[in-house]
């Protein structure tokens, strides 16, 4: 008997199984001759993963670069008909890209008695904690529309919040998505943001700080377009889910019982089934089909919000990031350069006194004794305290041959260790007129110098100044302008940074901006500190 390569006889011919099964399997072959007129044109363009039932099938999408962006596309677009964008956002190993698969396959019009499954995410090998989802991807699902969609559908999946990667990864995300929203051949529209969730979920720190992150993304007006996806559901009412997302105070769309809107959905769909567990998985299907039902419903009634706001909200918020560092950078910049002034000043003033050795006296010690002196300068580099170096070269003070310490940062071999020190004496002296004429040549050339080494300090510092001030106010704009535009105005990312603010705003002595940031400090409640707790923790892991 011929072999046919569809999904229920495909395993018999794996297992080289030729018996004639015309009689026994012959419903089985009717149904699986069905499957394969059906989805014919697919089958044909896809790569086949396993047997089943269900087979499953990986779909091939023509795959588009736009720039470093990666867009995949199943069928061709028909400009007459409507098309909605999903974006699904979420912690690490929710479900997000198994939800994507789900989407295609409903828009296909897969149902269960087909035993067939297509996948258009496909499995990537990721160290146990790191999102399976590497980059924001855009996937299109054209021409299936009339099946159980009368629209077309694109679906943004983003790598999951919250893996092994750190905060740095989570900012990523944001920048990826911002390339997206900002491409002219991207995504200019949303129709729903799905927070996708496993139905388990208790509120702790961690996932404080994923809600945030996530919520951060948006600008106000996306509010009425979040709603919760709630994978690996049993089907029954996620109360644990919705007390952490009203604990958190996730801004979101509501029903008219002012709960979070929600759908339900179950990730087994591919998993392989038989005499024993069809029955499981079966509902298991029910439970997501319904999810898909009611959430597809609320997806052809929620008209697209455009981007703009979120585009400025994602702005804003790398913007601030960038002017913090800046701004750091600048006033360590300061600090480095007020030491330098402030030796120079000091050497200025050591020009008028005469330096000579003395024998130091004092209670032996166990460890060696005796002070790192540079001969060159007539500096002590390094007393009291040099107890454990036998000679200068091992010395703390010394870095890679030469001092750190003496003005001229002279070489290791201007050093001594012996105990004596460098002391200051001032001391009347007999001198000729000459003396007095050649010494004063050698301090007006030495004094001229540090002169000119402080006046270009001084202008540094003076530039730098500038800078700060520029930077501090610019950073003051952006935490000003997300609290009046940004869905969540209590973002973890801004109130990370209020504390440095603040003091930076005191030094400048500007009351009234001082006064605005501690209001938004004062916002800060247990839910906000316990995030912070959760970014600080990831932060130091990196």
């Amino acid at each position: 008997m011929k072999q046919v390569q569809v999904p229920g006889v495909w395993a018999k011919a794996l297992n080289g199984n030729t018996e004639d099964t015309s009689v026994k399997d012959s419903a089985e072959t009717g149904d699986d001759q069905n499957t394969l007129l059906k989805y014919d044109n697919i089958i044909s363009k896809s790569d086949p993963i396993q047997p089943g039932p269900p087979a499953v099938y990986q779909l091939r999408p023509n795959i588009e670069n736009i720039g470093s962006l990666r867009r995949m596309t199943l069928g061709e677009r028909n400009v007459n008909k409507i098309n909605k964008t999903i974006l699904l956002v979420g912690e690490t190993g929710t479900g997000k890209s198994t939800l994507v698969n789900a989407l295609v396959n409903y828009a296909m019009g897969v149902k269960w008695e087909d035993d067939v499954w297509f996948q258009i995410v496909e499995e990537e090998e990721r160290h146990q904690g790191e999102s399976q989802t590497s980059d924001v991807m855009v996937y299109q699902v054209f021409g299936f529309e009339g099946e159980t969609l009368s629209y077309s559908l694109t679906i943004i999946d983003t790598p999951g919040y919250g893996d092994t990667r750190g905060i740095k990864q989570d900012d990523i995300i944001s920048k990826r998505l911002l390339d997206w929203f900002h491409s002219e051949d991207g995504v200019h529209e949303i129709n729903a943001v799905g927070l996708v969730l496993r139905s388990l979920y208790h509120l702790s720190d961690r996932l404080r700080y994923i809600f945030d992150s996530v919520v951060s993304l948006f600008g106000k007006d996306m509010e009425k377009n979040i709603v919760a996806l709630i994978t690996h559901s049993n089907g029954l009412t996620p109360v644990n889910v919705l007390k952490a997302l009203d604990a958190a105070k996730v801004k979101c769309a509501r029903n008219e019982k002012n709960q979070p809107v929600y759908f339900l959905f179950d990730n087994c769909q591919n998993t392989e089934r038989t005499q024993g567990n069809k029955s499981v998985f079966e509902t298991a299907w029910e439970t997501s089909m319904r999810g898909m039902n009611e959430f597809t419903y609320f997806l052809e009634k929620s008209g697209p919000q455009n981007l703009m706001t979120t585009i400025e909200v994602l702005n804003s918020r790398i913007s601030l990031t960038a002017c913090i560092q800046n701004l750091k950078e600048r006033v360590e910049f300061t600090e480095q350069n007020r030491e330098k002034s402030n030796r120079l000043r000091k050497l200025k003033m050591m020009r008028s006194t005469k330096k000579k050795k003395i024998s130091k006296v004092g209670v032996e010690v166990v460890f060696y004794d005796g002070a790192v002196c540079c001969k060159v300068c007539e500096e002590n580099c390094h007393y009291p305290g040099c107890t454990l170096a036998w000679y200068p070269e091992h010395c703390e003070v010394m870095k890679d041959g030469r001092c750190t310490s003496c003005t001229r940062k002279c070489p290791v071999s201007d050093h001594v260790k012996e105990k004596w020190i460098y002391v200051t004496k001032t001391r009347k002296v007999q001198k000729t007129q000459q003396d007095v004429k050649e010494k004063y040549e050698r301090g007006k050339a030495g004094c001229e110098e540090t002169t000119s080494l402080l006046g270009t300090l001084e202008k540094q510092m003076e530039k730098l100044q500038k800078e700060k001030d520029q930077m501090l106010e610019k950073s003051f704009k952006h935490v000003v302008r997300l609290d009046q535009i940004a869905l969540n105005v209590d973002s973890l990312s801004t109130h990370v940074h209020l504390d440095f603010l603040i003091e930076k705003m005191k030094e400048k002595g500007d009351a009234e901006k001082v006064q605005k940031l501690e209001e938004m400090k004062s916002r800060e409640d247990e839910g906000t500190r316990a995030g912070l707790r959760s970014r600080l923790t990831a932060a130091i892991k990196q």
